[in-house]
């Protein structure tokens, strides 16, 4: 079994805190939702876990089995068995989903062939079309394909840890429960997958059950509990922590199509 343990983070933009000392662990099987109101520092969380270039850690550590993260690459945090699903998956013009899966597979070891036929097998899983897999990765995708193209490479790479950003964002009923159940499986796997999944709504657990969801405001857990935090949440908002929250001034992720050079290196290299 591996543990991700986020211990006493703290991160900032420029001069502005955003991470004000986050203290979590994940072990594998579990799911743990981090909801809360927009600029309390979800997004900053998966960034600074995953290696996203404008972020200065001031304190703390993020290991993954023992491993200090924050001293390596986004790549080399990918090989180790992390994978970030990304809230707006980047484009790549000239690069396939196929040819990046299978350099991947190459870079760690594993067999192309082998992992050819997991591709297809994993699209066919969540109905993600065929026709897409030798197309430019995320080019002239829907939303909603967009994210089944990043659950496809969750299920290739078969990461320890999968932190999801949001991938509820941008999908209809159906692909909602394809995506979800697919995450859901992999926590129940004879290796199973740890999760950190950031969401602003229940409705991401209707396949995906929650061992753990944590209130996120002011860079911090503000409040942890089971799945009846989830419903307690979806009734009565995150007003008693809105007050926390500074939307004053830029933050790194303002801009959902700013910086991505991170991800050219994030998932490329998972074994």
């Amino acid at each position: 079994m591996s543990e991700l343990v986020i211990a006493d983070l703290h991160a900032t933009v420029g001069d502005k805190a955003i991470l004000n000392g986050v203290s979590l662990t994940i072990r594998s099987g579990e799911v743990h939702a981090v909801m809360g109101p927009n600029g309390s520092g979800k997004s900053t969380l998966s960034h600074v876990i995953t290696g996203k270039p404008g972020y200065t850690v001031t304190g703390g550590s993020v290991t993954l089995d023992g491993v200090e993260l924050l001293e390596l690459a986004a790549w080399e945090r990918a090989k180790a068995g992390l994978f970030l699903a990304m809230q707006y998956p980047t484009e790549v013009p000239g690069v396939s989903l196929e040819a990046m899966l299978t350099a991947s597979a190459v870079a760690a070891g594993r067999d192309a062939d082998v992992i050819k036929a997991s591709i297809a097998a994993e699209s066919e899983r969540i109905g993600f079309a065929t026709e897409l897999i030798t197309r430019p990765l995320n080019v002239d995708l829907s939303g909603g394909e967009k994210k089944r193209n990043e659950t496809v490479q969750l299920g290739v790479l078969d990461p320890k840890f999968a932190i999801l950003d949001e991938i509820d964002s941008g999908l209809d009923v159906d692909a909602m429960k394809a995506v979800t159940r697919r995450v859901e499986e992999a926590t129940n796997r004879d290796n199973p997958l740890g999760v950190l999944a950031i969401t602003h709504y229940k409705r991401l657990f209707e396949e995906l059950e929650p061992d753990h969801v944590h209130v996120f405001a002011a860079g911090v857990i503000q409040k942890s509990g089971g799945r009846e935090l989830a419903d307690e949440l979806e009734e009565t908002g995150y007003a008693e922590w809105a007050h926390l929250v500074d939307n004053s001034g830029p933050t790194a992720f303002d801009n959902p199509f700013g910086d991505t050079t991170f991800a050219d290196g994030l998932n490329l290299h998972e074994g």
